[in-house]
């Protein structure tokens, strides 16, 4: 049986890379000619004789794509090369018209970033070297390069498994894709964990989405993940033979592909073999990895520089001018959440991790009081999230506003309504969109708070009851909770219980049980 990672981390040390390639659809045209770029369409209707690769056609690079490769090199902290330029990748694959494509090799426009991630309970058991009991960590990844290429076409090979050309009784070919401006990150293999790796893309996704570069949707491949891993024994240095992992579409899949990986190669080594340096594909309903072909090395794709274009000289200006447009980055907008408006550092994360999370908290909390910040963040975080998931709903397809939400929290802070109240309106409120005040006055909800009103009720009971007042006063505290009862049940279960306690103290002159 195989082992399972938190066996295997025993023995061995994970050692992971990312290659991260991003569409940049930010822009509306190709890298290197004026074709639209889109997904989906009638195949083969969105190109040219540059992105086709007919002979005398010339490259003409896309500023616009250089400008947010540049912006994300900034996000991510790298070094910005003041002189950089295209090469010529070769290698031979259908879905490559030109067979060659138009990257960059040894003076890309980024190097040496790098993302500090944070990793919570749920992946500390992946790291031996870590503290359990601890409530998360921080580890450090270093970014070797983002450079710019051009996307190829996508295959499609019709009967086979997954879109595998194995099995398959013909392929074809749609070059709609072919030449849209790709962005590659590169990681320094400082990943130890599955969690880590993923920790790491969902953390990328969204600076590039708080950028605008792309909408990093996984499913239609317009964010594409790989993942290099290898083994080496504890307290080794030298690393192990690397196998890269394709075909992972989601947070998910990444985790237990490299997982899987792990594993793997575990086995394979315990047993005196040898790992292989391939590429291997995840297979998502089998959840197990296979080979696909050999690992190409650098020198197998014969690269040189690109002859039609110059290289690229970036001046002080220019980068100036694209650092700012550098928007409010995660962690900077999460600390600013946890400082101005109090938040927990969990509250502060979940509100922040997902941008259309985040702003309808903001718009909720424009000129709410500052005590009740958390309050608000609580309904989003609990009620407004889980409801949404219930429902199998987006965000935007809530019929609860920002303004409803804040609403609801100020008048539950008033006393107008109670707790529990507050869940059945809120209830409402998610099936029918209406106005929480108009909910608490059609079904009667409303608290009652008067001091004079509820005094005259909790005297009667009082007057009513001379056996258990005295029984109280003698060291029965327990009595407080009938007459609590006795106001609720006079009140419709609509009296103030922060009141009635007051108030039942004062006369009583006893504890008060907590609201």
């Amino acid at each position: 049986m195989r082992k399972t990672l938190e066996e295997v981390i025993q023995t061995w040390e994970p050692v992971i890379g990312l290659e991260i390639h991003t569409e940049i659809t930010a822009t509306r045209t190709k890298m290197f000619c004026g074709c639209q770029i889109a997904h989906g369409g009638e195949p083969n209707t969105r190109v040219c004789p540059v992105c086709l690769g007919m002979p005398g056609a010339l490259p003409v690079p896309n500023e616009a794509a250089i400008e947010w490769t540049v912006l994300a090199g900034l996000a991510t902290d790298c070094e910005i090369e003041r002189v950089s330029q295209f090469h010529r990748k070769n290698y031979f694959y259908p879905d490559m018209p030109k067979n060659y494509q138009i990257s960059q090799y040894d003076r890309p426009f980024c190097k040496d970033g790098h993302l500090t991630i944070e990793v919570d309970k749920e992946g500390l058991a992946q790291r031996l070297d870590r503290d359990l009991q601890a409530e998360s960590y921080e580890t450090r990844i270093g970014i070797t390069r983002i450079h710019l290429e051009e996307d190829t076409g996508k295959m499609v090979h019709v009967g086979g498994s997954e879109g595998r050309i194995a099995g398959a009784t013909h392929s074809l070919v749609d070059y709609n894709r072919a030449g849209t401006p790709l962005m590659e990150l590169v990681s320094e293999p400082d990943i130890r964990t599955p969690e880590e790796a993923r920790r790491f893309v969902q953390k990328l996704r969204l600076i590039w989405l708080t950028l605008g570069i792309s909408d990093g949707n996984l499913e239609n491949g317009s964010m594409r993940v790989d993942a290099n891993i290898s083994l080496r024994p504890r307290g080794a240095t030298e690393l192990g033979t690397r196998a890269e992992v394709k075909n992972m579409n989601s947070f998910k899949a990444l985790h237990d592909a490299v997982a899987y990986e792990i594993t793997r190669q575990a086995e394979v080594l315990e047993e005196g073999g040898r790992v292989v340096q391939e590429t291997r594909h995840w297979d998502a309903g089998r959840k197990v990895t296979s080979s696909l072909r050999s690992k190409e090395e650098a020198n197998d794709y014969r690269y040189f520089p690109e002859p039609d274009m110059v290289p690229f000289e970036f001046s002080e200006e220019f980068i100036a001018g694209v650092a700012a447009r550098l928007p409010e980055l995660p962690d900077a907008r999460r600390r600013r959440f946890m400082s101005d408006y109090g938040l927990p550092a969990s509250d502060a994360t979940i509100l922040t991790s997902d941008l259309e999370l985040c702003a309808y908290y903001e718009a909720a909390a424009i000129g709410l009081d500052a005590e009740l910040a958390k309050p608000l963040a609580n309904l989003i975080v609990n009620d407004l999230v889980g409801a949404l998931n219930t429902r199998s709903e987006e965000l935007s397809e809530s019929q609860v506003s920002p303004q409803a939400a804040a609403e609801l929290v100020t008048l539950c802070d008033e006393g107008a309504i109670s707790g529990k109240q507050a869940k059945e309106v809120f209830a409402e409120m998610v099936e029918t969109g209406a106005d929480p005040a108009a909910i608490i006055e059609r079904k009667g909800l409303k608290q009652v708070s008067d001091s004079a009103e509820l005094a005259g009720i909790i005297d009667g009971i009082l007057a009513a009851n001379p056996d258990k007042v005295e029984g109280y006063r003698a060291g029965k505290t327990g009595l407080m909770g009938f007459f609590v009862g006795q106001v609720m049940r006079q009140t419709g279960g609509q009296a103030n219980p922060q009141v009635v306690n007051e108030l039942l103290g004062e006369r009583l002159g006893g504890e008060r049980l907590g609201a």
